[in-house]
């Protein structure tokens, strides 16, 4: 099967901003048919979608956009508050995007940093989302706080299941340290970062990674190109965006929780069995007390990268519930 056949890549300017993405090609003719948005995680970009597309094509419009900060979307320096990089600014993006494309209401689905935008777009934008989906993610103020909503599958030296999330996910620590550390120490050696990262969350290896696809990650994720401050820009606009959720997203979170505010649409969420949310992390209820509609999930036999591992299973699964 062809590189992404059926389907088209194109650049628009959002807010003054350039926002890649691809796009169902027979986009007019197809107009019939439901829109169905799929956002892309850490370390990645949209073409982590591409098997997952090539099963739903014919289902549904589908848009998959590069994020703010990662493939060829925008790298701006970050603000002093990390406000370019909060959820709220990225989904605000997403929507735009999809004004631009004139699409009213859609179905959403989000791995990893991809679901934590489409965490804050279904609370900013309620109307907009018919269903959600979040792929192998519990929401960012819970994992932050450690409220497990289980007993963690703790193991090692330090029976605390704390120290075990903070070493599993100590990215989620290092990044959000201040520029340009994270920068400068990535920098040295950004491929082996990138492979150990695409590689590990129970992920085991590489090898679920098409070629094309991984081509894709280095030629982003280690692109030379540096900002007005001299930093990469790749890097810095990926850490820009996990600063951002160790601070101002957090207060948007606590300000939604405190007015009470929930997902208004039913959600879906899938977690892989050999991951980090699944060892430490009970999802469903977590996301249940986050959302006004019904939450279902599954657990899927995979590592943290779903849609790549099991492209198939994570098609059915979304075909089943955006209906």
């Amino acid at each position: 099967m062809a590189w992404f056949e059926g389907f088209e890549r194109q650049t628009l300017t959002v807010a003054g901003l350039p926002v890649c993405f691809r796009r169902t090609a027979d986009w007019a003719a197809q107009a019939h048919l439901p829109v169905l948005v799929l956002l892309h995680g850490f370390p990645q970009t949209h073409v982590m979608w591409h098997r997952v597309a090539q099963q739903l094509k014919g289902r549904y419009r589908l848009v998959m956009p590069d994020l703010r900060g990662y493939g060829d979307s925008s790298h701006a320096v970050g603000d002093a508050q990390h406000q370019h990089y909060s959820k709220r600014a990225m989904a605000q993006e997403v929507v735009g995007l999809l004004d631009a494309l004139g699409v009213g209401d859609f179905f959403l689905c989000g791995h990893d940093r991809g679901g934590r935008v489409a965490h804050r777009l279904a609370l900013d934008h309620a109307s907009r989302v018919k269903k959600l989906c979040v792929i192998d993610i519990a929401p960012t103020l819970d994992m932050y706080s450690g409220h497990w909503g289980k007993t963690p599958e703790v193991s090692g030296p330090v029976a605390d299941p704390y120290f075990a999330f903070a070493q599993a996910y100590y990215h989620w620590f290092h990044l959000t340290q201040p520029a340009p550390l994270p920068e400068f120490m990535i920098g040295g050696n950004p491929k082996a970062y990138l492979h150990a990262k695409l590689g590990g969350w129970g992920s085991q290896g590489l090898g679920y990674i098409e070629p094309e696809a991984l081509a894709e990650y280095e030629r982003c994720f280690c692109n030379p190109d540096l900002n007005e401050r001299g930093w990469s820009a790749a890097i810095h606009s990926a850490a820009e965006d996990y600063r951002a959720s160790a601070g101002l997203d957090l207060e948007h979170d606590r300000e939604s929780r405190a007015r009470g505010d929930k997902i208004a649409c039913d959600t879906l969420v899938l977690w892989g069995d050999r991951g980090v949310v699944n060892r430490m992390f009970k999802p469903v209820a977590l996301w249940q007390a986050q959302c006004a509609g019904q939450v279902s999930g599954q657990v899927m036999p995979s590592g943290h990268f779903i849609p790549e591992e099991l492209p198939e299973a994570t098609s059915d699964a979304l075909a089943k519930w955006m209906v």
